[in-house]
């Protein structure tokens, strides 16, 4: 290190040579600073420059180098249409949890249970139960449905309004295979069709501002599927309808639990449904749940489960279990509260008078049946569409457009076939009758053994 009275002497020699000025400093400062990141370089004001800098040479007038700060990483936003993948902007794998709700009664021990807090550790950390893939495609599910309905306007077509949903759902849950992906038919069911109506290729159906419009899509990530729906109007006539749906589906939400009875659960949503009254054109019309369609649990790659929640109370005495996961859904209606399908058949049997038949066009709705029976298939077409199904959608319901995407053609004798032998299962549009009109909510919840959580809950709904 050059001592004190040596730099005096460097310092007074540069200056009988040729004098700096300060000018001459500033104007070199971005020189002299490169060339002070190459320990040698720029000769004698180098070494008196960086001796100052280190604070070894004081004076006025001399400023410490600042350090440039590196500039921060921008956060990935969501573009609309929405497209990016939820990995790029959830770059850690964790997942927004859902609305926690704590349970009631006999169950609020659960919370502070720290056995049960040791088993919401281990469903955790195994890749068949962990919850993140649960949140992964509720996230999706809430930031395509946010966008979808600024999207969605009047004299749009359903194709059109179908493709927008479900091309943002593949691009943000990042689709691969049976790994990730849409989670079934995008509903877009109008009016008095409840449930399972989706445009086949070539229909030209055109929403109008007069409609009554519920959307029904999901989405999957490891076989875990996000189930939820909203009801759209474009003026105020059904408001009170899709608010007391949306009302009566809350009610569902948070009357569920674990030992809750299926039975019971269903007179609660009855009675939230009930209390609300619509007024078309001067005239009174009580909003009624529709009887014969439910919510439903929800299985590894197999939409309905096998437990349903009904809308009207009943005796079933079956109970919510510690890990169910259920979608809680509603419909109400200004009809009869009674769908069928589209050639008229009930979905349930009433033993009061039957329902008028609704045409409302060709079936669109199809899922391969678990544990199909092995039939002989007489149909080489048929065969060849089975192995189609199974490769690419499993269990999971699909719909003719979804063929269509996959490259099949020519395909219908084959489907139907395959629907007659009881290997695939069809899902005809589920409508009330003519000028009645049907709204629907749905969230999917989570009984997790510590908490409640509404894993679909968003801020919209």
């Amino acid at each position: 290190m050059i001592s004190e009275p040596e730099l005096k002497a460097v310092v007074k020699a540069g200056e009988e040579k040729e004098p700096i000025q300060n000018e001459q400093v500033l104007e070199e400062d971005s020189e002299e600073d490169a060339a002070a990141e190459e320990p040698g370089a720029g000769g004698e004001v180098y070494s008196v420059r960086s001796h100052v800098d280190h604070g070894l040479i004081s004076g006025e007038g001399q400023k410490k180098k600042k350090k440039k700060k590196k500039p921060k990483k921008k956060k990935v936003q969501q573009t609309d249409p929405p497209r990016v993948g939820l990995s790029k902007i959830f770059s850690s794998g964790l997942y927004p949890e859902g609305e926690i709700q704590p349970y009631k009664d006999d169950n609020t021990w659960r919370v502070t249970s720290e056995e049960k807090r040791y088993s919401e550790k281990m469903a955790m950390e195994a890749p068949e139960t962990t919850y993140q893939n649960i949140r992964r495609a509720a996230e999706v599910h809430r930031q395509v449905r946010q966008r979808a309905r600024k999207f969605i306007r009047p004299g749009m077509t359903m194709t059109e309004i179908a493709e927008y949903i479900e091309d943002g759902t593949r691009a943000l849950v990042e689709e691969n295979g049976l790994d990730a992906g849409v989670g079934f038919p995008t509903g877009l069911s109008l009016n008095n069709c409840a449930a399972h109506y989706t445009p086949n290729a070539g229909d030209t159906t055109i929403l109008q501002s007069g409609d009554v419009l519920k959307v029904d899509f999901g989405v999957h990530v490891r076989g875990r599927i996000l189930d939820s729906a909203f009801t759209l109007t474009f003026e105020p006539t059904y408001d009170k309808l899709v608010e007391a749906v949306q009302a009566a589906t809350n009610t569902g939400v948070r009357e569920a639990g674990i030992d809750v009875r299926l039975g019971e659960l269903a007179g609660y949503i009855q009675e939230t449904m009930e209390s609300y009254e619509v007024e078309v054109n001067g005239k009174l019309i009580p909003v009624k749940p529709i009887e014969n369609l439910s919510g439903h649990s929800i299985n590894l790659y197999q939409i309905h489960g096998g437990k349903s929640v009904l809308l009207v109370k009943n005796e079933d005495q079956t109970r919510m279990e510690e890990g169910d996961y259920f979608a809680i859904e509603t419909f109400g209606s200004t009809g009869r509260g009674r769908v069928v399908d589209s050639v008229g058949i009930l979905v349930v049997s009433c033993p009061t008078e039957p329902l008028t038949p609704v045409p409302q066009g060709d079936c669109s709705h199809y899922a391969k049946i678990l544990d199909a029976p092995r039939v002989p298939l007489r149909l080489t077409s048929a065969k060849a569409l089975l192995k189609s199904i199974t490769s690419n959608f499993g269990t999971l319901p699909f719909c003719r457009r979804y063929l269509d995407r996959v490259g099949e053609s020519k395909y219908l004798l084959a489907l139907n076939h395959l629907v007659q032998q009881g290997i695939v299962q069809d899902y005809p549009p589920l409508c009330d009758v003519r000028g009645a009109m049907t709204a629907q909510f749905e969230h999917t919840i989570l009984l997790r053994p510590t908490v409640k959580e509404v894993v679909s809950r968003g801020d919209d709904y």
